[in-house]
């Protein structure tokens, strides 16, 4: 069974909890509130399960694969949900990604949302 928004959120930021750069992606995905609500990603790429020692809900994201997935089309999306999601994907993974050529044509409040990530990231939260 999926888990509900809030459930989700929480399970994801649980399995990054101190992991400055994956706390950092793991708000950025959230807070631009499109790739979560879209079953063929949650459904396809996020993982679920009890926490191994405290049994408490977590959620990981298959970066390699999404990505895969985004780059061979099976992700169709707008440009800038394929920009915002190469940047996470990045921040979460190490998944290379040219800010050049991405940060071109990310609206104002996405731009707003990667430099709050990118500050977190560097532990400035």
């Amino acid at each position: 069974m999926t888990p509900g928004p809030v459930q989700l959120h929480a399970a994801l930021r649980a399995q990054v909890q101190g992991l400055y750069a994956c706390e950092a992606a793991t708000d950025l995905l959230i807070a631009h509130a499109s790739w979560l609500h879209r079953g063929d990603f949650v459904n396809g790429f996020v993982h679920t399960g009890p926490g191994l020692t405290s049994g408490v809900p977590m959620a990981a994201v298959n970066w390699p694969e999404a990505i895969t997935a985004l780059e061979e089309g099976r992700l169709p999306c707008s440009g800038g949900e394929r920009r915002l999601l190469k940047i996470v994907a990045s921040l979460a993974e190490g998944i290379p990604v040219d800010l050049r050529d991405t940060l071109t044509g990310v609206d104002a409040a996405t731009i707003s949302l990667v430099a709050a990530a990118v500050l977190h990231a560097g532990g400035h939260r």
